[in-house]
């Protein structure tokens, strides 16, 4: 009973460091996302920290326009992100995760 229940912590305890390894890993991962008329361009990372933006000149001119372009460039890349980011977390956990019996 108890190196059952030794043998589940460590292995949370392995998966939790897992976990851990891959947030930073999607450190590296860079999302891009544009839009349509490619005026607008963002890169985040996984982990949903915005690693550069690129402005056309010709949005500089109309401050409305360009928070359009913001709103709408941004909220898809961080869509995109935050999916690459839970899928890859959810994978390592499922992959690390006890066979508890009635947990699944």
């Amino acid at each position: 009973m108890f190196g059952d229940l030794m043998g589940m912590m460590g292995k949370l305890q392995e998966t939790q460091k897992k976990i851990e390894e891959t947030k930073k890993r999607l450190d590296t991962v860079l999302v891009d996302e544009q839009s349509s008329d490619g005026l607008l361009k963002v890169t985040l990372t996984a982990n949903r920290a915005i690693k550069s933006l690129s402005i056309d000149d010709s949005l500089l001119e109309d401050k409305e326009q360009l928070g359009d372009y913001l709103i709408l460039v941004l909220n898809k890349a961080i869509e995109k992100a935050t999916n690459v980011n839970e899928t890859e977390l959810a994978a390592v956990a499922k992959d690390g995760m006890p066979n508890i019996p009635g947990m699944f």
